[in-house]
């Protein structure tokens, strides 16, 4: 089983909106390929709460993992797309997200749970920040955490960044990501000694980089690995492509595929969800193809 925690909410582009979230995004794929996930998130008593929770239930999402909040509302982010459909996010604050409470859930620890997905964004209050960070702490030895940090300014914290690096097993960043973490870090200015640096600082077993139009980067302790950018076609907007991309290592890696096949088959998932509108797919083919993408990669 794969705990992800954190944020569900509602994309509002210029003419329409899509139910997103990263955490929900990474939930949704890794279900439409076969895995058993449980989702704890929070949502409010109102319409985009009630949207949501059909469409969870749509795909067969455990609701009693899914809070719904009377005080605080839904979150939503206002999406604007530049001319190459790269997104800029406007974040709502003090929503129900915010106010997750794992205590009231039940447990994710044991010998079942193989990972634990969690980001930053669902951690900006003090109060949420205290939460993840007691549920982390009880994480087992034999769980691997999966963090993607996620950082959207200005709902980024100094504290919040060192403690999910702390409970890394797995980390996924950007390259801008990198360079702010680095930055907090006092770490090398030069990316493989950056990554280097704060894989033997936070005991962290793998780092993906991804880099945009400039494809991605895969490292272990002893190993890297590099993807170029798919080929796609018309890019539509590029929101959810790296929650896509984590999606697949992280199936990748629980299936015991070769890291350079899962780093391959990301890639071109990701680049699929870049020539749909927002980060979840209508049309479940999309999974058919990525299953027999990663087949073949895994019989090559």
């Amino acid at each position: 089983m794969i705990a992800v925690l954190g944020e569900i909410l509602v994309d509002l582009f210029e003419n329409y909106q899509r139910i997103g979230g990263a955490p929900f995004n990474f939930a949704f794929h890794l279900k439409q390929l076969g895995l058993s996930v449980r989702f704890l998130t929070r949502i409010g008593d109102d319409p985009h709460g009630r949207e949501i929770g059909k469409l969870l239930s749509r795909h067969h999402f455990d609701l009693n993992d899914v809070q719904v909040d009377d005080v605080y509302p839904t979150g939503t982010v206002q999406v604007t797309l530049d001319d190459h459909g790269v997104p800029r996010f406007d974040i709502r604050e003090d929503v129900a997200y915010d106010y997750i409470d794992f205590e009231a859930l039940t447990p994710i620890h044991g010998p079942d749970t193989r990972m634990i997905y969690f980001g930053t964004l669902a951690q900006r209050s003090d109060l949420a920040f205290e939460r993840f960070d007691r549920l982390l702490s009880r994480k087992g030895a034999s769980t691997k955490a999966f963090c993607d940090l996620n950082l959207r300014p200005p709902h980024v914290r100094a504290d919040v960044i060192e403690a999910s690096l702390d409970y890394a097993d797995i980390l996924k960043l950007n390259t801008d990501e990198l360079h702010h973490v680095g930055g907090l870090s006092g770490g090398p200015s030069q990316e493989e000694a950056l990554v280097a640096h704060l894989m033997r600082t936070h005991e962290i077993e793998m780092v993906i980089l991804t880099r945009g139009s400039s494809g991605s980067t895969l490292f272990t302790a002893t190993q890297r690995f590099d993807a170029s950018p798919p080929p796609t076609g018309k890019v539509l907007d590029t929101v959810g492509a790296g929650d896509a991309f984590a999606s697949v290592i992280a199936a990748g890696y629980l299936s015991g595929m070769a890291l350079e096949s899962a780093l391959t088959a990301a890639t071109y998932f990701a680049g699929q969800i870049c020539e749909l509108p927002g980060a979840i797919p209508d049309d479940s083919s999309i999974y058919a193809r990525l299953r027999k993408k990663m087949e073949g990669l895994m019989h090559d």
